[in-house]
């Protein structure tokens, strides 16, 4: 098994991110889980603090704590060093390089079904498909290039040559009416819109095949050996809180959400919940018949196929320890 380090100051980086959100959990009571978010608080996070919120983790014995992400917390590390209990992971390829890596850590659960990656392109340069991107410079994070970049070469045959870096800056984007960026469905085109006025083309790649799920709830092996009953508490609670975003009062979660990040603002979580609703990113998919969070083996193989197909995982690796079924399904 590979060593995994952590650095002290990436443990203090934990303790320091942890939210104002904690001061919500249950009052010392029940079992403490540190819970690692990817990002600042925002909507894409919304079920987890509903559950908080709401006191659903409490209701079921356990006493939560959110670790606000950001660009300095690194969730797999935090992960495998166990600095925190649970953590969420942004996308398959992060499950999976675990899995290659060998840690300690699992998917447990899969709170969006599709993963909201977009590419984002101009109304007017006759971009009706992400086929039609071919040839075209596309902003991309240096993370996303070793991850659904691979996918798009496969089907699409975009080349390196196409690739720009993003900053999280949609200035450069803007500036130029043949680039393309990458972005959230839930934030980006929203954004573009709100400050420049323009309308811009959005592609979802998990409406074209990208096979990828988003929003999962990673656990420690140890803690899932040693505690299931708290995992799957965790999950179920999580589940209602998800459930209750979307389709009930979402004020107590936003409240938890825009304290923890004063520069997120009411009307881009209402949009990101009306995106999430209306293309089905957290209860569709295999979630309508087997309920929030789920996650099948064949959609694993699925995406596993698809990557080590194109060398970013060998063939013969055991795709299946990135992931345990246990605590998903009705």
């Amino acid at each position: 098994m590979k060593a995994f380090s952590l650095i002290a100051a990436a443990a203090a980086v934990a303790l320091a991110a942890c939210s104002p959100a904690k001061q919500q959990a249950a009052s010392g009571k029940g079992t403490p889980l540190r819970f690692a978010t990817d990002w600042r608080a925002e909507a894409e996070h919304g079920g987890f603090y509903e559950a908080l919120a709401e006191g659903l983790y409490a209701k079921r014995g356990l006493d939560v704590r959110l670790v606000q992400g950001g660009p300095g917390v690194n969730v797999p590390q935090l992960l495998a060093a166990g600095a925190v209990d649970l953590g969420d992971g942004s996308n398959s390829f992060i499950v999976m390089n675990l899995a290659r890596e060998h840690a300690p850590v699992k998917a447990v659960a899969a709170f969006m079904q599709k993963d909201p990656q977009v590419l984002i392109a101009h109304p007017d340069q006759g971009i009706n498909s992400i086929a039609d991107l071919k040839g075209h410079p596309i902003l991309l994070s240096d993370a996303s290039v070793s991850a659904f970049w691979v996918w798009l070469k496969a089907k699409y045959g975009f080349s390196d040559s196409q690739v720009r870096k993003y900053t999280f800056n949609s200035a450069p984007f803007l500036a130029d009416k043949r680039v393309a960026e990458e972005g959230y469905l839930t934030s980006e085109p929203y954004t573009i819109e709100k400050q420049s006025g323009l309308k811009p083309k959005v592609f979802l790649l998990a409406d074209e095949g990208y096979p990828g799920y988003a929003a999962m709830a990673l656990a420690r092996d140890d803690l899932i050996a040693r505690n299931p009953a708290a995992v799957k508490a965790f999950v179920e609670a999580s589940a209602k809180g998800w459930r209750d975003y979307l389709y009930g009062d979402p004020k107590p979660a936003d409240a938890l959400i825009m304290k923890d990040n004063p520069e997120m603002t009411e009307d881009v979580l209402a949009q990101a919940r009306d995106k999430m609703r209306s293309y089905g990113l957290v209860d569709g998919g295999d979630a309508k018949t087997l309920g929030i969070g789920a996650m099948t083996d064949a959609r694993w193989k699925q995406f596993f196929d698809v990557a080590s197909s194109q060398g970013i995982y060998p063939k013969t690796m055991d795709y299946r320890a990135a992931y345990t079924l246990q605590f998903v399904g009705r």
